[in-house]
């Protein structure tokens, strides 16, 4: 796919990987929809790289339905959709706080895996209802796991089934939306240098990054925003999850 021109949804496009991603696509020439929680910050990422910002809650549908149409208002149907928004608070299944509240494992769930798949329903349907790019295709949506869906440390059993659940969905829909030319793609983040992690003192920061075989360090948010740019760009990639880890396998803890 050519970039330049196209109309892109970033999910969490208001910082960490979403930021970053947000503006390599905007640098290729898309026309991107940033949609964040933040909305403030939002507003900030979208005015350097003259796009829109949205205030969206992934997980609830009506908050959703009126992101993708405004989206569509401001740059037409989507045919690019990146999905970074999500959390990823920790507790032990059963801990001395006691067991693991549900409602906390539900929030994940609905944020991280239902929250990505309603952002690909209702992409993949207006592309579908689009003509046909060079090649046949109308459009690619891109998704965030992470290692953490077969590597998940102790706390992360909500993290790691949503995270898992991203990486078992990627194939099956890549199959179902094969007849409309719709690609779908998922990328599986080591330790990068989000929000979260920069939040972290030095050293501990520095204590992560040498725990990466080669390039022992953390990943830059650039660099997944380089292979998102690579994925819209080469046809023949769908389907499929890429670690982009440096060879990490993460310990219990």
């Amino acid at each position: 796919m050519d970039i330049s021109g196209k109309a892109a949804i970033v999910t969490g496009g208001a910082s960490g990987l979403g930021a970053a991603t947000a503006r390599a696509l905007a640098a290729a020439g898309a026309k991107v929809a940033i949609f964040d929680m933040n909305e403030e910050l939002a507003k900030t990422v979208a005015s350097e790289i003259g796009g829109v910002a949205v205030s969206v809650n992934v997980s609830d549908d009506a908050s959703v339905d009126a992101a993708f149409t405004a989206a569509r208002e401001a740059h037409g149907p989507a045919r690019i959709l990146i999905n970074c928004a999500g959390i990823g608070p920790a507790a032990k299944t059963v801990s001395s706080k006691g067991m693991h509240a549900l409602d906390k494992f539900e929030q994940v769930i609905n944020v991280n895996l239902i929250g990505t798949f309603n952002c690909i329903r209702r992409a993949a349907f207006d592309m579908a209802n689009e003509e046909p790019m060079e090649g046949g295709e109308r459009g690619v949506c891109i998704n965030t796991a992470s290692v953490a869906a077969y590597d998940g440390q102790i706390g992360q059993a909500a993290y790691a089934a949503s995270k898992g659940g991203i990486v078992g969905m990627t194939l099956p829909i890549a199959r179902d939306l094969s007849s409309v030319g719709v690609r779908i793609m998922t990328i599986a983040p080591g330790l990068f240098k989000t929000p979260l992690l920069l939040g972290l003192p030095q050293e501990v920061q520095d204590s992560l990054g040498a725990t990466v075989p080669f390039p022992s360090r953390l990943g830059e948010p650039s660099e997944y925003a380089k292979l998102v740019q690579h994925i819209c760009e080469n046809q023949m990639l769908n389907g499929e999850v890429i670690r982009l880890d440096g060879a990490i396998r993460m310990a219990p803890r």
